[in-house]
């Protein structure tokens, strides 16, 4: 019986079926300490490696809440979730203002089994200084969540 189905009166609930079922949240890293300026890529947090489940799907968030330039022209800062050193995914937070600004990316996908680190980048575009600015109620983090069996 697949996972999405609805139990009927009778059926046994197996051990594969209870392993088909969410996990729920793996981690929550926070950050509350701002990035320094940089205008080429740099790792701004790192989750804590976990060990990844084969055939199982995974949403993977990163959240930065004040993304601001200072100094120079900058159009965007790029955000990117990276897996071992892998580009997995970016977005683009264009630039409106010095520091109304904040970006969020996420995707859901499956996983290589075994030992997983996921990173999240920052580079600033277009000849200027970026930072992200956090702190205690500004706080960036990566929430990674086991959504169930593919």
């Amino acid at each position: 019986m697949a996972l999405n189905t609805d139990f009927t009166v009778g059926q046994i609930l197996t051990a594969q079926q209870q392993n088909n079922f969410p996990r729920g949240l793996v981690s929550v890293t926070p950050a509350t300490a701002a990035s320094g300026t940089f205008t080429t890529i740099i790792t701004t947090i790192t989750a804590p490696s976990f060990t990844a489940v084969a055939n199982r799907y995974y949403r993977i968030s990163y959240f930065e809440p004040v993304l601001q330039f200072s100094s120079g022209t900058v159009n965007t800062i790029i955000m990117t979730l990276k897996i071992g050193g892998v580009d997995l995914l970016f977005n683009e937070v264009k630039i409106s203002s010095a520091t109304n600004n904040s970006g969020y990316l996420t995707t859901t996908k499956t996983l290589t089994a075994g030992a997983t680190v996921i990173t999240g980048h920052l580079t600033a575009s277009g000849g200027g200084t970026g930072n992200a600015f956090r702190s205690a109620t500004a706080v960036a983090q990566i929430v990674i969540e086991d959504l169930g069996s593919t």
